[in-house]
């Protein structure tokens, strides 16, 4: 579970530094290249949220995205360290961080019905209460509860 939110975080963190190098370019002029050049809309397969986030993106737009890919590479690797340690915090503070999905999957679910975002939701709301339940009993999701807090 560890390497896994490890391995989110070194994803989030390549993603935020790929898009460092596109400040100081005109990404909406290389988007629109990719867009006539070969008949692709990078934009076609993603949520609306981060169309939306990409719709006119400015430098100070990228600037922030690329805080929120670092503050989001960041809680993973908290996560992550947490987790390999087996400290009692970081089951908290897994449960904290799957729970701030819900609204987003909430809020496209409105936007649209699909079942894949259906699905989605389900299988998070049900990861989320389990765990929930399992702390508020005093039951470690960790193989020992020797971690402390």
């Amino acid at each position: 579970m560890s390497i896994f939110e490890a391995g989110k975080g070194i994803l989030v963190l390549s993603l935020a530094l790929f898009l460092s190098t596109f400040v100081s370019r005109d990404l909406p002029g290389i988007i629109a290249e990719i867009k006539t050049r070969w008949n692709v809309d990078p934009s076609s397969h993603i949520p609306h949220l981060a169309k939306m986030l990409m719709q006119d993106l400015t430098g100070a737009r990228l600037h922030f995205l690329i805080m929120l890919a670092a503050i989001y590479a960041l809680m993973r690797f908290i996560e992550a360290y947490g987790l390999w340690f087996e400290k009692r915090w970081a089951e908290w503070f897994a449960l904290v961080s799957g729970g701030i999905y819900l609204p987003i999957e909430l809020y496209e679910l409105a936007k649209g019905f699909s079942w894949l975002k259906m699905g989605i939701l389900t299988i998070n709301l049900i990861i989320v209460a389990c765990m929930a339940l399992l702390l508020i009993r005093g039951k470690s999701v960790l193989k020992s509860d020797e971690g402390g807090a």
